[in-house]
């Protein structure tokens, strides 16, 4: 019951939510990047190629959260790698 209060509440909320494979991948690009690896790079592995589709990796590029982990000028290399043809 307290579910259906809370979508009663914000029908949209699930709009909001993020999934919990977006997540893993969030924590997977942040422990990789601090052994040292590029963020580029970390986006072809086979773990993130796997979990998340082209468009919801390049929407994590977006979060503010993780621009901060990453750094400006490594998410800003990463988006060139989106931005080109498939």
């Amino acid at each position: 019951m307290l579910r259906l209060a809370s979508v009663l509440r914000n029908p949209f909320s699930f709009l909001f939510t993020r999934s919990t494979a977006e997540e893993q991948v969030v924590a997977y690009l942040t422990r990789e990047h601090r052994r040292g690896r590029a963020v580029a790079d970390i986006f072809t592995d086979r773990y993130v190629q796997n979990r998340l589709t082209h468009e919801q990796q390049a929407r994590l590029l977006d979060r503010p959260e993780l621009v901060r982990v990453l750094g400006e000028h490594d998410v800003a290399q990463a988006r060139e790698v989106f931005s080109r043809p498939r």
